[in-house]
């Protein structure tokens, strides 16, 4: 875990020491979970795009403890968080999880299958924006990650389908503390996404927000 409080992100050894250290006084690391993690560090070209250790536990937590009855995530990528989410979920409840990339579907889904928890997950495969609206129910909980470019139309096609006191958890929204560099925030256009999301949520009436500086920065917005 590092937190963005400054503008250089890179990782000193305190970082690391500090993150090893959390990650030895939480809950194990499920050992599927940690084959998945070897696998995509083996055959993938950004490994670190998969949540992790501290973040899997801590999605787990959250549906342990707001226990929702329909989820839906954006971006499925390798499965690591949607395999925590499904974890924390009661029995009967169901994971709708979209992935656009359909070359992943075969290694998300050997994945899925070889886990307990694989039952309560739903792939879906092609673009979130044309999908979101098709589900015939509304969500509890969305958890975010797919094109940082899109968060704001994600955003909006969600609060269409989630209840009153349902919750979006957005990953990246510190976005490896570019937010906080203005050279990378005038020239990189998934930057410029995510602050626009920030800027847009932390306005909106309808939510309440608050950001959790761990890794890459999570949003944890509740729909008034």
């Amino acid at each position: 875990m590092y937190v963005c409080a400054c503008v250089n992100m890179m990782k000193t050894k305190s970082d690391l020491l500090l993150q090893a250290y959390i990650e030895e006084h939480i809950e194990d690391e499920p050992k599927l979970l940690k084959e998945l993690r070897r696998q995509a560090h083996l055959t993938l070209l950004r490994p670190r795009m998969l949540s992790g250790h501290l973040q899997g536990r801590i999605l787990k937590m959250f549906m342990q403890m707001i226990r929702p009855e329909h989820v839906l995530e954006i971006g499925t990528y390798t499965g690591y968080s949607a395999l925590c989410i499904a974890e924390g979920l009661p029995d009967g409840s169901l994971l709708d999880t979209i992935e656009i990339n359909d070359e992943l579907e075969n290694k998300i889904l050997s994945f899925f299958n070889a886990s307990e928890h694989g039952k309560k997950i739903k792939l879906h495969i092609g673009d979130a924006l044309e999908i979101i609206p098709t589900f015939p129910y509304s969500f509890d909980a969305v958890f975010m990650d797919g094109n940082k470019r899109h968060y704001k139309a994600y955003y909006e096609a969600c609060l269409g389908k989630l209840r009153q006191g349902g919750y979006i958890f957005a990953d990246n929204t510190l976005w490896d503390g570019h937010v906080v560099d203005e050279e990378i925030r005038r020239n990189d256009q998934q930057t410029k996404g995510i602050m626009e999301f920030n800027d847009m949520v932390k306005n909106d009436p309808r939510v309440e927000v608050v950001i959790l500086p761990i890794r890459d920065g999570i949003s944890v917005i509740r729909v008034k």
